[in-house]
């Protein structure tokens, strides 16, 4: 396989107009996901000789002269000014997402949260519209529609995968389309080259939270997506003990995003940094284990008398299979599933009773880990709204972790015995 390098700017022991072999950093489009998970973005010879990137524990970053200083505002040089702006950790570990994500570029924040608002903000003015399809993480929702809203931006949601409704929606203030893939919770797939067809037709850009699939199971950059969200927080840091955010794309569409963040101030801390870049190196790894035990437990699932359905792409029995055969690598370890004849009180006790996953929101990690929507994230909400989103009382949301399959599997199978008459 080919391999290029591009040379950057060292991060020390050289002058900053000096460039050095050391400086190289690995790229390579031909090279597998594993490799790139591995050594993508980082400098083939790190100071000290490290061999992971070290950690730079720095708010500023000085210059040894006002000379030196001129070279950088000249942009001579490509080094650090100020913490906010950027950090050497960061740096890595967004030319590593961007190889992944097969993107020009990525943009680092400090939770996925922080990365859709930045993108939003740098992108919308007020009397903008933007669409979105109506399966979706609610605090994007309610961002969108409780906060953008009070800046004159206007939101609308339509049927997830009714791409008449959502091109119906369209006018000449429409600045861009947004949804999910898979969609959480429901797990459903969307037409991406349909959904960036209708972007490019009427000129509107694109954006897909792919945080469910992850870089290993689909890349919509390679099928014309402007913008790709993922909350690292998730399968890329993949060990539950870290907040980030990324927006990969076009370095033209990105330098501005880039520009904005510096100003907001939405950063990663560099011990964040330090532990994506550590957990990025064994993704694609976990995500093999990630697919093979959400296939398996779905499929577990599906045959329970107990288990009245299952939202899971990976089945022939998700409405959205087909789709998601023909652009997903696999599925992900994430697992929705009703419970037959239940209340949300009978649920709970099912979440009570299993021994491995824990109870908790987030998923992706390598931990399994389960909850109930109702009461996790919508029991606040009114029985009406509840209703519209699709979130049932007897929903469980089961995020599966890289524990042995039989093991989660015989968990499941005796916590679904509590309190049954099946």
């Amino acid at each position: 396989m080919a391999i290029d390098t591009l040379a950057s700017e060292p991060l020390s022991l050289h002058t900053e107009d000096q460039k050095s072999p050391t400086s190289e950093t690995i790229r390579g489009a031909s090279l597998g996901i594993s490799t790139q998970s591995v050594h993508a973005g980082e400098l083939r010879q790190k100071a000290e000789g490290s061999i992971s990137t070290p950690t730079y524990n720095a708010s500023t970053y000085t210059f040894e002269s006002t000379d030196a200083l001129l070279r950088f505002v000249e942009g001579k040089v490509d080094r650090q000014e100020y913490g906010r702006y950027g950090n050497p950790n960061e740096k890595s570990v967004e030319q590593k997402l961007a190889a992944l994500e097969g993107a020009e570029s990525a943009v680092l924040y400090s939770s996925g949260m922080a990365a859709i608002v930045g993108l939003l903000m740098c992108k919308l003015s007020a009397g903008d519209e933007v669409i979105f399809f109506d399966q979706c993480y609610h605090r994007s929702r309610e961002f969108c529609m409780k906060h953008l809203s009070r800046f004159g931006v206007k939101t609308h949601q339509v049927k997830t995968g009714d791409f008449d409704a959502m091109e119906s929606a369209i006018n000449t203030n429409t600045k861009m389309l947004i949804s999910e893939s898979p969609t959480n919770p429901h797990l459903t797939s969307i037409d991406i080259e349909q959904f960036v067809s209708l972007g490019k037709a009427h000129e509107v850009e694109t954006l897909i939270d792919a945080t469910l699939a992850t870089p290993f199971n689909i890349r919509p950059i390679e099928l014309g997506v402007d913008y790709v969200l993922h909350s690292a927080t998730k399968y890329l840091g993949g060990h539950n003990d870290l907040l980030a955010g990324v927006i990969c794309g076009s370095s033209e569409k990105l330098d501005p995003v880039r520009h904005l963040r510096g100003i907001l101030g939405s950063i990663n801390a560099p011990q964040s940094l330090y532990l994506l870049e550590r957990g990025l190196k064994t993704f694609a790894l976990r995500m093999q284990r990630h697919n093979e035990n959400g296939m398996a437990v779905a499929k577990f699932l599906e045959a329970h008398p107990r288990v009245s359905k299952v939202y899971y792409p990976g089945l022939p029995s998700h409405p959205s299979h087909v789709v998601a055969s023909s652009q997903m690598r696999g599925f992900g370890g994430l697992i929705t599933f009703l419970v037959r004849d239940a209340d949300w009180k009978q649920t709970a006790k099912i979440i009570d009773a299993v021994k491995i996953p824990r109870i908790a929101p987030s998923l992706g990690g390598v931990e399994s880990l389960i909850e109930q929507p109702l009461v996790m994230s919508y029991f606040n909400y009114s029985p009406e709204d509840r209703q519209r989103f699709g979130i049932d009382d007897n929903m469980i949301r089961l995020s599966c972790g890289i524990e042995d399959t039989e093991d989660l599997i015989a968990d499941l199978a005796q916590a679904l015995e509590v309190d049954s008459n099946v």
